[in-house]
């Protein structure tokens, strides 16, 4: 059984890297085929709602092609004018387009400064997105202020708490203290989100595995509020989000969390 399995890992393997390729390929020609219709959008300040859905649309463009499907777990039920700060596990390239198909509110989000000097990326930073240069204090704190003002308008956060891609999927990293901060100091909820399976559809760390067609399981969790909390709650909240988010994911993959 142990040699069967070794066999077809390694007569899939060509077809796996294929439909890796096939994933990111189709992603940068949906970009350039929506990009005329993104870069009228964005203009205007008024018009960044349908660039908001003009996104979601673009990644079930993305997705279902490469046989990537979804379901969502949910019972969050917004009220109008409310706002959240949205924290999800980041394991894979995947997350980004299943926060904008999940997420049922308007939101800007947090990325990295370096991903400005994409061509035509840029655009979708300075005008929607909040950029960060993790390196520099003074452009962190300039980011941060931005999100709060954000906040105070009413437009829901997206932050994810680990910081960064990591290459230990499903199991969740180190939290920083951005989102909460922000959160305590707006006095939104936090909202935490898990994604199940996305570390193995399309894993980062692909020299470990390559990925492939599947259902990836999103749950948006209940949000938790921040009202009356001061800076002093915050690693309380942040041990809250951490248990939240990652109870999901020992229940499914109980041999990563065993250890």
């Amino acid at each position: 059984m142990f040699i069967l399995k070794k066999v077809l890992k390694y007569l899939f393997f060509p077809l796996q890297w294929l439909w890796r390729s096939f994933y990111f390929i189709n992603a940068v020609i949906t970009f350039f085929l929506f990009f005329p219709f993104f870069a009228v959008l964005l203009l205007r300040n008024e018009w960044f709602p349908l660039v908001f859905k003009l996104k979601k649309v673009w990644a079930h463009f993305i997705l279902w092609p490469a046989l990537i499907f979804y379901r969502i777990d949910s019972n969050f039920k917004p009220k109008k004018g409310e706002a959240f700060v949205f924290c999800p596990n980041h394991t894979s390239y995947l997350d980004i387009m299943l926060i904008y198909i999940s997420i049922p509110l308007y939101f800007h989000t947090m990325g990295k400064a370096e991903l400005r000097r994409v061509p035509f990326f840029r655009r979708f930073f300075d005008e929607m997105n909040i950029p960060v240069n993790r390196k520099s204090k003074m452009d962190s704190h300039r980011a941060f202020l931005r999100a709060a003002s954000d906040l105070e308008k009413g437009i829901s956060i997206t932050l994810f708490p680990e910081g960064t891609i990591l290459h230990n999927g499903p199991r969740i990293g180190r939290f920083k203290n951005g989102p909460f901060r922000l959160a305590i100091q707006a006095q939104v909820p936090v909202v935490p989100i898990t994604f199940l399976d996305n570390w193995v559809i399309l894993p980062d760390d692909f020299l470990k595995r390559t990925g492939h067609p599947g259902l990836c399981r999103v749950i948006i969790h209940d949000p938790i509020p921040t009202k009356g909390m001061t800076e002093a709650d915050m690693e309380s909240l942040k041990a809250k989000v951490y248990q939240v988010m990652r109870e999901p994911l020992a229940k499914k993959f109980p041999e990563y969390f065993n250890e």
